[in-house]
């Protein structure tokens, strides 16, 4: 890509990376994939994700309901505070103080939902890590990750921030951006990065591959679109098959740390 769309240096390296990160040589590290040095097939990556589905795919499918419960109490509780917040401003008959509660009070619960919600995200992709190099998994690792919610939110901000000033400066650069900085938050919570360096981290690594990766992003949306239209009954295989694809895709640009593999 253009060195125009690029986001400024970060020292991405540190020691608790460079040494020793990798379960296995025959996968990536932090250092070889900043410089580029990894290869994948999208049709070796799916063939082994499927591969690994088998014998996983119920622990997935049971995380991926307790994920959906809270989410749905989350939103419950969402839309009952707001409504009560919304109308004790409207009681109050100031119309200033109802038309600012309308546009804060939803962002603030928002923001506030996603310190709930990333830590079962990056859950269930830890998950996908684990059973990518043959680890013991099970559902209830989605709510293991709690402790990385402020680490999580920060990088989700700056994503946020920088794809936002990326689609206003023509649109390519954002597209880029969303793609490029996939990588961070898995790299948070599994190598411990800070978010910036997370942020740079998966950008310079997917850089090398944007169009391949993108690629490989389309075909995985066009097979979980494919499954969902018999009554989404397919999703049962392709769900966890998307998980544990991408956590194949992480693993050999990344690599994965043998305390990962050890934990939970």
């Amino acid at each position: 890509m253009s060195n125009a769309y690029q986001t400024p240096e970060s020292n991405l390296v540190n020691d608790k990376v460079s040494t020793g990160n990798s379960d296995s040589e025959k996968y990536g590290s932090v250092e070889k994939a900043i410089h580029g040095e990894y290869s994948f097939s999208i049709g070796a990556v799916i063939s082994e994700a499927w591969t690994k589905t088998k014998g996983s795919k119920w622990i997935f499918n049971l995380s991926f309901v307790f994920y959906f419960l809270v989410i749905i109490i989350v939103m419950t509780l969402m839309e009952f505070i707001t409504v009560s917040l919304v109308s004790s401003n409207a009681m109050g008959g100031d119309p200033s103080q109802m038309v600012s509660g309308m546009m804060f009070v939803p962002l603030a619960l928002q923001l506030s939902a996603n310190l709930i919600i990333l830590p079962m995200v990056m859950g269930l992709a830890m998950m996908g890590i684990k059973r990518s190099v043959d680890a013991p998994i099970s559902s209830g690792m989605v709510f293991k990750y709690f402790p990385k919610m402020l680490p999580l939110f920060v990088t989700m901000l700056l994503i946020y921030i920088m794809v936002i000033i990326g689609f206003i400066l023509f649109v390519l650069p954002g597209i880029y951006l969303m793609i490029a900085y996939y990588m961070a938050m898995p790299l948070v919570a599994e190598k411990g990065l800070s978010p910036w360096q997370a942020m740079e981290a998966s950008r310079k690594a997917i850089t090398h591959r944007w169009f391949s990766i993108f690629g490989f992003f389309i075909t995985m949306l066009l097979i979980i679109v494919v499954s969902a239209l018999p009554l989404g009954i397919g999703m049962i295989w392709t769900m966890p098959m998307m998980v544990i694809a991408f956590a194949i895709l992480y693993r050999n640009m990344f690599g994965v740390n043998t305390e990962t593999v050890s934990q939970y």
